[in-house]
């Protein structure tokens, strides 16, 4: 299941949502099996670990040498910012990779930063300091929905008490709400997890987030049919309210429907702000 590889391909993609851009993956593939997951439609099963992290570290560092990036930037204030994580849960896999001397790197280059997502709260990390050159941002659902669509990740109520853990160790933490479920009662979950946050999160200055509404993909939606993952269906693809959309690239997508979409964005974003209007939305689509 877990693979060495050696990295090829040095592409560095621009993001320029959640960071300005994406690194050549570390990792390629995830040991959790959430069914929105966008990483799996491509590589279902197991896990590459590249072993040249040597390489890859070299190829960022050439490319923030040159980048032209206007700062300050929604990513970061000053620094040039780059998702490490792309393509797996880096947090989970951490045992994998050589994260010292990744997370080292950033934190001795002056204009780079490092970002990654995680449905995981891993200790370990908190023995490190990377004097704010790492970013980690905690994937926040309500637990209703994290318990059917992310099997075994750790609680919602355990990633919200980490954030101000992960803040005193030196890390710079952000919230990622992704992806938003619409469902019956949607609101009054989320009104139930905004207060969570808003109750164990004393660091309300420096704590953003970024929300991304749920796009499902067809291949991924006929994998979880196949293998009888029908119940998560149910919330992941429901064409009453959805439409289809080709992503850039290529494949085929179901995402809410663009005036229920704009509905639902100003809906949630009200009671956000009702509740937490300390945690300054970075973007949202």
């Amino acid at each position: 299941m877990i693979k060495e590889i050696t990295r090829k391909s040095m592409i560095i993609r621009p993001s320029g949502r959640s960071t300005d851009f994406i690194s050549p993956s570390f990792g390629h593939g995830c040991l959790y099996n959430c069914s929105y997951c966008y990483m799996k439609r491509h590589k279902p099963e197991g896990l590459d670990i590249a072993t040249n992290t040597m390489d890859i570290l070299t190829a960022i560092n050439n490319h923030c040498t040159f980048a032209d990036i206007e700062k300050p930037n929604q990513t970061h204030e000053e620094y040039i910012t780059y998702d490490i994580s792309c393509n797996e849960d880096f947090a989970l896999h951490l045992k994998y990779h050589e994260w010292q001397k990744i997370f080292e790197f950033f934190k001795n280059t002056p204009t780079a930063m490092g970002s990654f997502a995680t449905k995981y709260v891993n200790v370990n990390l908190i023995n490190y300091n990377p004097q704010g050159k790492i970013r980690i941002r905690f994937s926040l659902m309500p637990q209703v929905y994290a318990d059917l669509l992310e099997p075994n990740t750790t609680k919602i109520i355990d990633r919200i008490k980490a954030i101000d853990a992960f803040i005193d160790a030196g890390y710079d933490v952000h919230i990622n709400f992704s992806p938003v479920i619409v469902a019956d009662n949607w609101l009054e979950e989320y009104k139930d997890l905004f207060h969570i946050v808003n109750d164990y999160v004393d660091y309300k200055d420096v704590v953003k987030c970024e929300v991304i509404f749920l796009t499902h993909n067809e291949n991924k939606h006929k994998y979880n049919l196949v293998n009888n993952i029908t119940g998560e269906e149910e919330y992941l693809w429901v064409p009453t309210i959805q439409e289809s959309k080709i992503s850039q690239y290529g494949g085929k997508n179901i995402r809410y429907k663009h005036n229920l979409k704009a509905e639902y964005i100003e809906e949630w974003t009200k009671l956000h702000n009702d509740i937490i209007s300390w945690n300054t939305i970075r973007y949202i689509f």
